[in-house]
């Protein structure tokens, strides 16, 4: 028995040794877990998306008669005439400019939303003075203030952005603010034992707690801000046309595929800029904060 325990004891190092090297030498396997979820999280919009083309296919064909076949185009229709005809130039060329002005807007937007949440997270005294005035500025009727945003500013690019940093405001202010308020009242005692400066805190404390706060605010107002471009267009009708006012001349001339393009376009540009920030925010808050 005592030789069999010299083998064993001498073998195990060996047998340890070979087990380790096969486990670092064994290929790695995809858990199938992961390849179940991703087709669950893609199907599911895939499935919506068919049904939708599915659902226009049927009213372009069934439900409205050749006559009446330009209120609805069918989908590839849209396509050939619209995104691929000769008009195509024209659309992308202004949903760039639409893109600029919506990106300009947003950046503007988000600089003066984060420095306004900043000072209101000062104090409670702050917030009650400022946070009404930004509840006042997301509850006025941007439509009735674009005449004056004309006077002011002019029909230009100046007046676009303006009226995008109106729309796309508020989600930052609120959601900024709401990450400050949000920090973990043991991490505010453990800072406070070593007694650092307002702006240490702000900048090593509360800052990297509301970023996950600040992206969804982005998010949020990134598809205000197109909204706010395609809206400016369609009354500051001077310039280069952005995708707005195509689309109001489209209407106006009864050009329906490419009024339903520029539609498509419009919000593609929406769900574009909304996913890059969902991206961008990932990337940066992702390894440390559970969504």
């Amino acid at each position: 028995m005592t030789r069999a325990l010299s083998r064993s004891r001498s073998a195990g190092p060996a047998a340890d040794a070979a087990a380790t090297s096969d486990i670092a030498t064994a290929p790695p396997t995809r858990s199938a877990g992961g390849v179940t979820a991703r087709l669950r999280r893609w199907s599911a919009p895939a499935f919506v998306f068919v049904l939708v083309i599915g659902a226009w296919y049927l009213v372009s064909y069934v439900f409205l008669d050749e006559s009446r076949r330009f209120l609805m185009p069918p989908p590839q229709q849209v396509l050939t005439d619209g995104l691929l005809g000769d008009s195509a130039q024209e659309m992308w060329q202004a949903l760039g400019r639409t893109a600029t002005v919506a990106l300009t807007g947003l950046l503007i937007a988000a600089v003066i939303g984060i420095l306004w949440a900043i000072a209101m997270a000062q104090s409670r005294t702050m917030e009650n003075a400022l946070f009404p005035y930004a509840v006042v500025l997301q509850c006025i009727p941007i439509l009735a203030l674009v005449p004056l945003v004309g006077f002011w500013f002019g029909f230009g690019f100046g007046a676009r952005v303006f009226v995008c940093v109106l729309i796309s405001l508020f989600p930052i202010v609120s959601n900024t603010l709401f990450g400050f308020r949000s920090v973990d009242p043991r991490m505010r005692d453990l800072f406070a034992l070593h007694h650092p400066s307002r702006l240490t805190v702000l900048r090593k404390l509360e800052f990297p707690a509301a970023m996950p706060a600040i992206f969804a605010g982005l998010r949020i107002s990134a598809g205000l801000a197109v909204v706010g471009a395609i809206v400016g267009d369609f009354f500051f009708k001077q310039g280069d046309p952005g995708i707005g006012i195509l689309i109001d001349n489209y209407r106006s001339r009864l050009q329906s595929p490419e009024l339903f393009a520029a539609i498509v376009l419009a919000s593609l540009l929406g769900v574009v800029v909304f996913w890059f920030f969902g991206w961008v925010g990932n990337r940066i808050v992702g390894r440390w904060y559970q969504q």
